[in-house]
């Protein structure tokens, strides 16, 4: 059952845009590998995709911290 927004814990929020985030990721890593077996690869575009999933890697790893309960050794 899919609660309202409004009715969402943070941690389902977060478990939601971290879903998101991961497919955006895979699709990057689709468009990369697409752009890079074409016959004259736009080496300027391929960069900026890996950028932008190097931003998408980052947001995801602080929200699985987030999730992640601290543990104390």
């Amino acid at each position: 059952m899919t609660l309202p927004p409004d009715e969402m814990s943070h941690e389902d929020v977060l478990r939601a845009e971290l879903t998101v985030l991961r497919q955006q990721h895979r699709d990057l890593d689709d468009a990369i590998a697409a752009l890079e077996q074409g016959p004259l690869p736009d080496m300027l575009q391929i960069r900026r995709l890996k950028k932008q999933k190097l931003a998408l890697k980052d947001r995801i790893g602080r929200i699985e911290d987030e999730l992640t309960p601290d543990i104390i050794a």
